[in-house]
């Protein structure tokens, strides 16, 4: 009863942001979303294949996250599993998201379609594979506005020209299908539907993959203007540790399904404290010292079918000891104010 209590009030309080301060009302560092031990598996012939397996991270408001980590790490699949989009065979087996009073794994489908959408949204990754080739693209962008409001047809088409004009699409794109477009132009389309609503948080899995240097500039720009302009929080999904420094405020490493770092990126990166995140740092050429030697991380990642009870970077750790060896995987703690490590040995620095 208290769930459908809070659903009914986080919509009536949706259906008055109609302004262009719909994010304004949230503080800056206040909390806008809480994931407690998300796990999430798929099941297959092979095994339990354990893709997200004990997420724990507190997102602040008007904040860009960067996520980072090999392929693999279960990155995407945590971020499905934030919006309940998790494809067959995946299942959520535990955890809570906790967005504005509200429990996102508890609630019903009829909110959690309001919430989709409207208050938090995705940019897919492989835009042209998430956009519906039958449907033509302006079609597809106004079906957004369409399915929380009671706008007219012509006034979603009108509003989803303006979208267009914002994002630097041409107009004849309204009436062509996802295989006309270039790279560069679907993954503008898509950036539209996902900021139709100027919603609070904005899940971007990936923007900047293939596509070229200049289109990748311009799309980050856009991110940052939705941070800036509109008030949004951006969970910004990449591999790329470029771009993390770059853009993000904060950054949690992914490993094997779980967080093993989080932190101020400034921190992380002059601090890595995870033998992980060090070596993901040492493996990558830096500008600042043109001359460093690269270093790869030993081994590979391990099989998320049959995860280990201890930490599963062990087999690759340089620091590995007998308390990685004798306990379960270590838990994150805080090792500084705003600083999460989940090692047994974190790395000093001086």
């Amino acid at each position: 009863m208290q769930t459908h209590t809070l659903s009914g009030r986080w919509c009536q309080k949706m259906a008055i942001r109609q302004d262009n301060n719909v994010n304004a009302d949230v503080q800056d560092n206040e909390e806008v979303l809480r994931i407690e031990d998300l796990h999430t598996y798929f099941y297959s012939r092979e095994g339990v294949v354990k893709a997200v397996n004990g997420v724990n991270l507190s997102i602040k408001a008007h904040t860009i996250l960067g996520i980072v980590g090999e392929s693999g790490s279960g990155k995407s699949v945590a971020a499905l599993s934030l919006l309940r989009l998790v494809p067959y065979p995946g299942k959520i087996i535990h955890g809570r998201v906790y967005f504005e009073g509200m429990d996102l794994m508890e609630i019903g489908t009829e909110e959690m379609l309001r919430v989709r959408g409207r208050a938090i949204a995705m940019i897919f990754q492989d835009p042209k594979g998430s956009l519906n080739p039958i449907e033509t693209v302006g079609k597809q962008i106004s079906e957004i506005l369409l399915a929380h409001s009671i706008m007219s047809v012509r006034e979603a088409a009108d509003r989803t020209m303006e979208l267009m004009r914002e994002l630097s699409l041409p107009e004849h794109i309204f009436k062509r299908y996802p295989f006309e477009l270039s790279g560069g132009q679907a993954q503008r389309a898509m950036i539209a539907m996902a900021t139709a609503w100027q919603p609070k948080v904005i899940i971007a899995d990936e923007p900047t993959s293939n596509l070229d240097t200049t289109i990748q500039a311009d799309v980050l720009a856009r991110l940052e203007r939705m941070r800036s302009e509109k008030r949004s929080t951006i969970i910004l999904i990449t591999h790329n540790m470029g771009v993390i420094a770059q853009m993000a405020n904060e950054t949690a490493v992914m490993y094997a399904g779980s967080v093993v770092e989080y932190g101020g990126t400034q921190a992380l990166f002059e601090k890595p404290s995870h033998p992980y995140t060090w070596g993901l740092l040492q493996s990558i050429a830096r500008l600042d010292e043109p001359n460093r030697a690269l270093r790869p991380i030993p081994g590979s990642p391990p099989n998320s079918i049959d995860l280990p009870d201890q930490c599963p970077y062990m087999p690759r750790c340089p620091k590995a000891s007998n308390e990685c060896r004798l306990n379960v995987r270590p838990p994150l703690r805080e090792i500084e104010p705003g600083h999460y490590v989940a090692c047994y040995n974190v790395i000093e620095h001086s």
